[in-house]
């Protein structure tokens, strides 16, 4: 048997934030009509380990997937990415394995293509500010695929290291404050545990996608903030299960289990509608989906057997 192998710079060359984004839209859209299965991921973090092993399953009519990625907070310190593992690609009818493919490159890629899918559903059409907080490999996902969705004109980029966000094509402020003061639209990218954004600091009209919380335990997004917003999730079992942002909110009493007004998918297929006014501000709550990576696996495997690329190994 034959399995295709793809590494990080071909993943990145096979799938451009430009298809990904296309790519994204119709996978939250199949999710949103039952065309995934997905349950929630599990974790396993042996006692005194210093990251954990997560495992994201999902299938479609044609094909079975399988994230196993490894998180690790401090690897930036290592020059490593915090996510690093393979995505596995089954045949759904014969269960045999397709592909192994880079998941950090996919994951970077993914990601901010589907904020990029909400920043086009819920920003304003004038939005033309853009913040982002952390400056690691999110951000820098992050700052190519929102200009492909808004006119950008102006982005602030705060790190707590500074050196980082200078390395950024960007302004660089020196406070999250300063950063998203202006912002008409908001990306938080880091691994704070405890809020870095504030209500005082958002104007009206923002939009906001809460990126870098993927846990229940941690948030980057204050309670005020959280309420006073209009929410949309990826997926609404995963939020309520797994997103400290929505969690810690609602344990604070500041919002109420029907909080979330949607997830993206169903603004995609007309089962939600997404911002009502120019002063309203919207959030994005991202935590990554298995159904996302399946659709990046079969996307990348199909453009390979068109036009070449990766390595096929016995296996």
């Amino acid at each position: 048997m034959q399995v295709l192998v793809v590494s990080e710079s071909e993943v990145e060359t096979l799938l451009t934030m430009g298809e990904c984004i296309e790519v994204m839209e119709r996978a939250l859209a199949s999710l949103a009509r039952g065309e995934f299965f997905q349950p929630l991921r599990s974790a396993i973090r042996p006692p005194g380990a210093q990251g954990l092993l997560g495992l994201m399953p999902a299938a479609s009519a044609s094909h079975f997937g399988l994230k196993e990625v490894c998180v690790f907070p401090g690897n930036p310190a290592r020059g490593l990415d915090t996510h690093l593992g393979a995505v596995l690609l089954h045949s759904g009818e014969t269960g045999e394995l397709l592909a192994v493919m880079n998941a950090s490159a996919i994951t970077a890629i993914r990601t901010a293509a589907v904020s990029a899918v909400a920043t086009k559903l819920l920003a304003r059409e004038d939005a033309k500010n853009l913040a982002i907080i952390g400056a690691g490999v999110q951000a820098r996902s992050h700052l190519e695929a929102i200009p492909l969705v808004r006119k950008i004109e102006r982005v602030c980029v705060y790190s707590r290291t500074r050196s980082h966000a200078e390395q950024l094509d960007a302004e660089v402020a020196d406070s999250v404050e300063a950063a998203v003061r202006d912002a008409d639209i908001i990306v938080t990218t880091t691994n704070s545990k405890e809020p870095i954004l504030r209500r005082e600091w958002i104007k009206p009209g923002t939009h906001i996608n809460a990126v870098g919380s993927s846990i229940a335990t941690a948030r980057e997004i204050d309670s005020a903030t959280m309420a006073a917003s209009s929410l949309f999730v990826d997926r609404r079992e995963s939020t309520i299960n797994e997103s400290g942002d929505y969690l810690f909110a609602l344990r604070d009493g500041a919002i109420r289990e029907t909080h979330i007004r949607g997830e993206i998918g169903d603004i995609l297929i007309g089962k939600a509608s997404g911002r009502t006014s120019p002063i309203e501000i919207t959030l994005f709550k991202s935590l990554g989906l298995a159904a996302e990576d399946l659709a990046s696996a079969v996307f990348i495997f199909d453009k390979v057997k068109r036009q070449g690329g990766g390595t096929f190994v016995e296996f």
